[in-house]
């Protein structure tokens, strides 16, 4: 009774009622780009609203602690609001800030990795510098990965709306490369064109999942067809249309992914036709991009990223340096070029193998590759007389465990240089490393990803003098 009472109590107290509009001034950007402002000191999140904005909002979903609301009125207007470029952009889930001009998409990006580092990491004092601004921040992306579906018989395909499954068709994506952009249009002519039928999530019937598209080099462009089955019908009429329709297309996958989960590509690919692989260069570094590969997806800003990662490590010829989540070795061999010794260590054993072929084609000869795990493998080193004068950790969007940073710090590296793409992670294991004895001496967020409220940061942590 008492819980049912306390419960009741709870409910009386928040102010605002859902399929009801209030005033609400926006304060700040949350972490997925959205309004965040209050009504009667109650958190209410609002997508597309921005700082200093007055919005009319109606109250889709109470919580506890907080509500969600869409915007009904701009009542008083942000001058760096701006007109979006796409003219889907009001379902579409890729982007989340195109409304924001793009000098304030920058200082947006810095706010937040401030707000991580004051309330997650409680080290309010760390030198943030000005978020590093992208040269094109359109048309930037390498990589795509649409799904295929279908609305009123036809044949669509396209980004998924925000906060759904539910495809929106996608004729011209503005953060893509051109190639890929082309190549949705082309797969989804051929395959209506061949009559092949698209997979259903709900009956795990049909044949078309994804298409995925890289573009490499010189615009080289590989195609990935994602089928749920292990055949693709008419898959030479499949490859011959798109030969025909896009002239720079070196490269047909068909990738099998016959699971009933969310995940993109299943482990068998197939060469259909063409290399097995397309190109692309990060400074003066080639790299061979593989359907599955790990590449980032904006070339040039990823060179930005690890040349201040090189920058933060200071290697004069003469360092150790172990990079620990090495992946397919991109950050390995930028070290490689300025240190004595790199090790790259990653878990992931097809990774290692396209950083060691990365190595080979690139006549890197100071870089040694290792499978396993951090935590198992820098102690063997250690034991083995090896003492990194570096270490430059690039983890996932989950950040490192405490007994990964503890390795780390046992090790006793004068520098480590910490790459993340994600500000409250990276908040709280700077936090962890502070406690283990190194001192962060500033971050440098990028913008590997413009249009969208994603940052990338390098961080630079210095061993406490004893």
């Amino acid at each position: 009774m008492k819980s049912k009472e306390k419960t009741k109590r709870s409910a009386e107290m928040i102010p605002v009622r859902r399929g009801q509009s209030y005033e609400i001034r926006i304060e700040r950007l949350g972490t997925s780009g959205e309004g965040v402002g209050r009504y009667e000191n109650f958190t209410v999140f609002i997508p597309q609203a921005l700082p200093n904005e007055r919005v009319l909002t109606v109250i889709e979903e109470v919580k506890k602690t907080y509500a969600r609301g869409r915007i009904q009125k701009i009542l008083q207007e942000s001058p760096a609001r701006v007109t979006p470029l796409c003219e889907i952009y009001d379902e579409c889930g890729g982007c989340q800030l195109q409304h924001l001009s793009y000098e304030e998409q920058l200082h947006a990006k810095r706010a937040q990795v401030v707000d991580a580092l004051t309330h997650i990491g409680k080290l309010p004092q760390i030198l943030v510098n000005e978020t590093l601004r992208a040269d094109a921040p359109w048309n930037y992306r390498n990589k795509m990965q649409f799904p295929i579906g279908l609305h009123k018989g036809r044949l669509i395909v396209g980004c998924f709306a925000q906060g759904s499954h539910r495809i929106i068709n996608t004729e011209n994506c503005h953060i893509q490369r051109s190639a890929n952009n082309e190549l949705a249009n082309t797969v989804r002519e051929v395959a209506e064109k061949l009559h092949i039928s698209v997979y259903n999530e709900d009956t795990h019937k049909g044949i078309l999942r994804h298409i995925v598209g890289r573009v490499g080099r010189g615009n080289e462009l590989m195609a990935v067809i994602v089928t749920a089955t292990k055949q693709l019908p008419h898959a030479k009429d499949f490859v011959r249309l798109l030969r025909e329709r896009l002239p720079h297309l070196v490269s047909v996958h068909q990738n099998i992914q016959t699971y009933r989960n969310n995940v993109i590509m299943g482990r068998d690919t197939e060469l259909l036709w063409g290399r097995p692989t397309i190109l692309d260069t990060l400074g003066r570094l080639n790299f061979h991009i593989s359907p599955r590969s790990f590449f980032q997806v904006n070339t040039r800003q990823a060179e930005r990223l690890y040349e201040q990662a090189l920058a933060y490590a200071d290697l004069h010829g003469t360092e150790t340096v172990i990079d620990a989540y090495c992946g397919t070795g991109t950050i390995t061999l930028f070290l490689a070029q300025k240190a004595r010794k790199v090790y790259g260590i990653e878990i992931v054993q097809p990774a290692i193998l396209d950083a060691r072929k990365n190595a080979r084609d690139n006549h890197v000869k100071n870089a040694e590759f290792i499978v396993g795990d951090a935590t198992a493998v820098m102690p063997a080193l250690y034991k083995q007389g090896i003492r990194p004068d570096v270490v430059v950790v690039d983890p996932p969007r989950a950040g490192c465990t405490e007994i990964v940073l503890r390795t780390f710090a046992n090790m006793k590296p004068q520098r480590i240089v910490y790459v993340s793409c994600n500000p409250a992670t990276l908040a709280r294991d700077l936090a962890i490393l502070k406690d283990l004895g190194y001192i962060t001496q500033e971050v440098q967020p990028v913008d590997l990803f413009p249009q969208t409220s994603h940052v990338e940061n390098v961080a630079l942590l210095m061993r406490k003098s004893i």
